[in-house]
């Protein structure tokens, strides 16, 4: 069967990656000159206790080649086929990493790999969704360039929008994007975005956090138009907004699969606390 790997800002709950077998490489978070492995090293708490009181902003680093290769290696040894989904190359270099990981074992095995690497524009939930639907394909008992198939016609059909407290963090990360239309705009204001191929967008202002919330159940409804959800809620130290909106949506629509989880370190140092997004397809 193909084994599906991806990286730790994809922000699936424990449960789906050990039900379908979906390994994680971690990316870095960076405090000073101290390096944690996400979800490793640091967990989402002990990250979230330390970003408001950190000297110099967090960065973030993609996993090393030789990460890769490490993981990639003994599947490939086993005669297993890999497809590798990561988060967008112009949000991270992890992409490269893992092509050069690629690069560096078809040198030692003087062949090529059976390794599809994808590119996608998705992080979070939305590339957690996508790769549970390549683990369900590969279940399935579909190729390798089937799985790829899969993902490739998914990733159109996915959608991320979320509320930020402030767009301090995206600003300090550098990966601010078409929302730095709204730098300067009133204190008040609540930035709703949306991830669009691969990159932060602005979408509305709402002028309070509960009309954010609101609007956010308002563009879903408007874009799944009564079919049915593959639904993601993500949050960044915000459970009980999560539950509140995953109650309204399961309520109101006729939901597929729904995973809820925590925005992870190297995702949540451009969000910052209090982040909350949806990430959803209909089929």
């Amino acid at each position: 069967m193909i084994k599906i790997v991806t990286d730790s800002s994809c922000h699936l709950p424990p449960d789906q990656l050990q039900k379908h077998d979906i390994t994680v490489i971690p990316l870095k978070a960076i405090f000073g000159t101290k390096q944690y492995r996400d979800g490793i090293d640091l967990t989402n708490q002990q990250f979230y206790d330390m970003l408001p009181t950190a000297k110099q902003h967090p960065t973030t680093s993609q996993p090393s080649a030789g990460d890769f290769a490490e993981v990639y290696r003994p599947f490939l040894e086993a005669g297993r086929e890999i497809v590798s989904l990561h988060l967008p190359s112009k949000l991270s270099g992890t992409y490269a990493s893992a092509c050069a990981a690629k690069m560096e074992l078809e040198d030692q095995f003087r062949k090529a790999v059976p390794l599809s690497i994808v590119d996608t524009p998705w992080v979070s939930l939305a590339l957690g969704l996508l790769c549970v639907a390549a683990a369900q394909a590969a279940e399935a008992g579909k190729s390798r360039d089937e799985v790829v198939a899969v993902v490739n016609a998914l990733i159109p059909k996915l959608n991320l929008i979320f509320v930020l407290d402030t767009l301090e963090y995206l600003k300090r990360g550098g990966r601010i994007g078409g929302a730095r239309a709204m730098l300067g705009t009133l204190l008040n204001v609540k930035p709703l975005l949306q991830l669009e191929h691969g990159q932060v967008e602005p979408l509305e202002q709402p002028r309070s956090r509960a009309k954010a919330l609101k609007r956010l159940l308002e563009i879903l409804e408007q874009r799944a138009d009564r079919k049915p959800l593959h639904m993601g809620v993500l949050h960044a130290v915000a459970p009980q907004e999560a539950a509140t909106l995953e109650k309204q949506i399961r309520a109101r629509f006729d939901c597929k699969e729904f995973y809820t989880s925590e925005i992870g370190p190297v995702i949540g140092v451009h969000t910052g606390p209090n982040a909350v997004g949806l990430a959803f397809y209909t089929d």
